[in-house]
């Protein structure tokens, strides 16, 4: 930090050999400063906090054993310590982050609420509806984003993985978009830290969509998502111990595909499953 003021005192004519002998280092410290004043670890050190902060800002939840991963996934080869002293050095922490001083209060909503508990829509695409749920298997934790379309109860896009990512929620909606290419479709979800990434957000605004966001702790506010997740826990999740992720993986495929969309009548859809609501009223969408 003291070579700096060297080099401004020389550009007053003060030489560089009395400043050093002043300052107690040697003329030979210096030049090798000067010659290259940004060493090679703290160039890499700077591309590393960079990316982190890059990784950290589409997923608030990751703390730095995430991040490291998530930077391994990229093609940046670099040790889980090295990033959890830049992590610190940075203040790059978890939202959900345990240690004292460094919890975090739920953050704003970035929508407002457009759905206000009223869980109807006229047509498809008009209403769509989102949450996370997670169960154990004896690997570990396996957890699942699914939206649902409020008209027919039908999920029209879902995403599974062993972590619970932003990428999880951005996977599933692309998964919606695909399936069903919308514009001007309300997302409605909770204040999950997921839903409120940068990713997410970005996702929702880039295809044209509108969104929308429940209160912290009130369930209320995403009802008939919860009402999915129960009957998937209750006929899937909670019916055996699952071994193994890809067991569960495929169990819960089968049972949305196949069962809850084809087999499954609603009374509030006149005794009629998902698909065929769909295919009477919407035959386009259905298909």
């Amino acid at each position: 930090m003291i070579y700096p003021l060297v080099r401004e005192l020389a550009a007053e004519k003060i030489p560089v050999a009395v400043t050093c002998r002043v300052l107690g280092f040697s003329k030979q410290a210096y030049y090798k400063w000067l010659a290259a004043p940004v060493c090679q670890r703290d160039w890499d050190d700077a591309h590393l906090i960079n990316a982190a902060i890059d990784v950290h800002h589409d997923d608030p939840e990751f703390g730095y054993r995430l991040i490291a991963d998530e930077l391994r996934e990229q093609g940046i080869v670099t040790g889980e310590n090295r990033v959890a002293r830049l992590c610190s050095q940075q203040r790059i922490w978890s939202v959900i982050a345990k240690k004292p001083g460094l919890n975090r209060q739920a953050g704003p909503p970035v929508h407002d609420d457009l759905v206000d508990r009223v869980f109807t829509a006229p047509a498809p695409n008009v209403l769509w509806l989102t949450d996370i749920t997670e169960h154990r298997t004896s690997e570990g934790k396996l957890y699942l984003c699914a939206i649902k379309d409020v008209y027919s109860g039908r999920i029209v896009g879902y995403s599974i993985d062993e972590r619970m990512k932003a990428s999880l929620a951005v996977a599933a909606l692309r998964n919606a978009i695909a399936r069903r290419d919308p514009a001007g479709t309300v997302v409605h979800s909770d204040r999950g830290s997921q839903f409120r990434s940068h990713a997410f957000v970005r996702t929702i605004k880039n295809n044209g969509l509108v969104g929308s966001m429940g209160r912290v702790g009130a369930c209320g506010d995403n009802a008939a998502m919860e009402s999915f997740f129960a009957l998937l826990q209750k006929n899937v999740l909670d019916r055996r111990r699952w071994a193994t992720r890809d067991e569960l993986r495929l169990a819960i495929i089968t049972w949305i595909e196949r069962t809850y969309h084809r087999r499954r009548r609603q009374r509030r859809l006149g005794r009629l499953t998902p698909v065929e609501y769909e295919t009477l009223t919407h035959a386009a969408v259905a298909a």
